[in-house]
C-alpha cells in the first residue's frame, strides 16, 4: 500500500480563479484544471526566481517531486495556450501557510482575520460576505 501524499505548502493564494484565451468567451472554451500547488510551483520557480532546491523547500517537498509538480504546471499551460483553453487554478493536495479569505462582493484577499464573516472594506450588511479558502 503507498504512503499519502503529504500536503504541499502554498503560501499565497493567487489573486485570480484562472485565465481565458483573449477573444474567445470561456463558455465557448474547454479548460485545463491547474492544481495550487502547481500555480505555486510556477511562481517561485519563475516568478520568484528561486532554484527548484528553494522552491522545493518553501513547499516542503523534496526537489523531484517538485520538478514533477512543475512540468506538470508547464505542460498545462501550454496546453491551454496553444489549444486556446481557458485554465482554472483549483484543487490539489496543499495547505496555505495561515488561514485565507476571499470576499463574495469585492474578490479581495485577507488573511488573519478577527471576524472571518465580514470584509471590513465592502458597503454590504452581509453576515457570510468571507469564503475561507483553507477549506
Amino acid at each position: 500500500m503507498p504512503r499519502p501524499h503529504k500536503k504541499r505548502k502554498v503560501n499565497h493564494p493567487p489573486k485570480m480563479l484562472g485565465f481565458k484565451p483573449f477573444g474567445i468567451r470561456f463558455c465557448d472554451t474547454e479548460h485545463v484544471d491547474m492544481q495550487y500547488e502547481e500555480y505555486e510551483a510556477v511562481k517561485l520557480v519563475i516568478y520568484d526566481n528561486l532554484s527548484q532546491d528553494a522552491a522545493a523547500e518553501k513547499m516542503e517537498v523534496s526537489r523531484p517531486t517538485l520538478t514533477r509538480i512543475y512540468n506538470s504546471a508547464l505542460k498545462k499551460i501550454a496546453q491551454g495556450f496553444v489549444e486556446g483553453k481557458s485554465i482554472v487554478i483549483k484543487g490539489g493536495n496543499f495547505e496555505f501557510e495561515k488561514d485565507w479569505y476571499k470576499c463574495k462582493t469585492c474578490f479581495k484577499l485577507i488573511d488573519g482575520v478577527t471576524n472571518p464573516t465580514r470584509c471590513g472594506d465592502c458597503p454590504t450588511n452581509d453576515k457570510d460576505e468571507l469564503v475561507n479558502l483553507n477549506e
